[in-house]
C-alpha cells in the first residue's frame, strides 16, 4: 500500500473556492447580501492562499515521509474501503478539533494559525487567508495515532481534504443561521462566525472542523447572539495587507519576547508556548484576562456562555 495515491480535493476544488467567491461578492455588492468585501483584504487572502498551496506542495511532502515512516509500525491495516474512509474522517476530524483548540492556546502554534484570523472581515475570501508556516509547529505529530491504528497517511490527508473543503463555505455572512438539527451537528457558517470573533465573549470558542458535536463535548461551545454582532480580526489587529507580514509577523514577535534580556529559562519558554497574551510580567492580557474584564464591566453577563462567573 505504499503506492497509495489520492488526489487533491483542495487542489481540485479551485474552481468552485473562485467561483463561490465571486458569486458571494457578487451577492453583497448587487443583492444586498450581508457581508463586506475590501480589495486590498481580499487580494492579501487570495495571496497568503496561493502561498499555502506552494508551502503545502514543497514541504508537505517532510510531514507525509515522516507519517510513512510511522506506517511501517503500524499495529492494524485499515485498508482503503468506504468505511475505513468515514472512520478516518471521523476521527480525524476530532485530531483537526484539538489542533485547532491547541492553535489557539499555545503561541507556538498560534504563530502560524494567527495569520487565518487577521481579516478584519469574514466573507468567503477569508477561507483562503491560510497558513505558510503550518508545517513548523510539528503538530502533524497528532496523526501519528491514526497511523498507527492502521489508516494510510495518503488516506488520511483525502478525508481531511473534505474537511477543508466543508470549512470553505462556512467563512461567509451572507447565510444566517441553518435549521436547527443542522446547527445542533455541524459546523455552520453562525458557528464559525463566533469563532473568528474578538468580542469578549466569542473567544476560544468553537474550534471545529466539520462537526460542532466536538465543541459540545469539551466545553466550548458558543452560540451566536442576535444582540450581540461578531467584530473580526485579532485582540491587536496588525494593520497591514502585505501578505509576508501577515504570514511571519507573530512568529517575529515570538521570538522577540522569548529573546528578550534577563529572562528566565521559564519566561522565556513562557513566550514559547502559553497562551497568546501571555507576559511574564502580567503586563498583557490573554483570553482569560479579557473575559474577566469584561465581566467586571457587565456583572449580569457573568456565567453566560463564553463567560466567566
Amino acid at each position: 500500500m505504499d503506492g497509495v495515491h489520492f488526489p487533491s480535493v483542495t487542489q481540485l476544488a479551485v474552481p468552485f473556492f473562485i467561483g463561490a467567491v465571486l458569486l458571494e461578492f457578487v451577492l453583497i455588492r448587487f443583492a444586498r447580501a450581508k457581508g463586506e468585501y475590501e480589495t486590498r483584504d481580499t487580494l492579501a487572502s487570495l495571496l497568503m492562499g496561493a502561498g499555502n498551496v506552494v508551502a503545502g506542495m514543497t514541504l508537505g511532502v517532510l510531514s507525509f515521509k515522516a507519517l510513512m515512516a510511522v506506517w511501517d509500525y503500524r499495529l492494524f491495516d485499515m485498508g482503503l474501503s468506504l468505511w475505513a474512509g468515514l472512520a478516518v474522517f471521523l476521527l480525524d476530524d476530532l485530531r483537526y478539533y484539538w489542533y485547532h483548540r491547541i492553535a489557539h492556546r499555545s503561541r507556538w502554534v498560534w504563530s502560524e494559525h494567527v495569520n487565518h484570523h487577521t481579516s478584519q472581515h469574514y466573507n468567503l475570501s477569508t477561507a483562503l487567508r491560510q497558513s505558510w508556516t503550518g508545517l513548523f509547529t510539528g503538530m502533524f505529530v497528532l496523526q501519528i495515532p491514526l497511523v498507527l491504528l492502521g489508516f494510510h497517511p495518503a488516506l488520511i490527508a483525502f478525508a481531511f481534504g473534505f474537511n477543508l473543503l466543508w470549512q470553505f463555505w462556512i467563512h461567509t455572512e451572507v447565510i444566517g443561521r441553518m435549521p436547527g438539527w443542522f446547527e445542533a451537528v455541524f459546523n455552520t457558517p453562525s458557528h464559525h462566525r463566533v469563532h473568528h470573533a474578538v468580542n469578549a465573549r466569542y473567544l476560544d470558542a468553537n474550534y471545529a472542523g466539520t462537526l460542532i458535536i466536538w465543541d459540545k463535548m469539551f466545553g466550548t461551545f458558543v452560540p451566536e447572539l442576535d444582540e450581540e454582532k461578531p467584530r473580526y480580526g485579532v485582540v491587536k489587529n496588525i494593520g497591514t495587507f502585505n501578505p509576508v507580514k501577515v504570514a511571519f509577523h507573530e512568529w517575529i514577535a515570538m521570538f522577540a519576547d522569548a529573546g528578550r534580556p534577563g529572562l528566565t529559562l521559564r519566561q522565556r519558554l513562557g513566550y514559547l508556548f502559553m497562551p497568546p497574551g501571555w507576559s511574564h510580567d502580567g503586563s498583557r492580557k490573554t483570553s482569560e484576562g479579557l473575559k474577566a474584564d469584561f465581566v467586571r464591566l457587565n456583572p449580569q453577563e457573568a456565567g453566560k456562555p463564553g463567560l466567566p462567573r
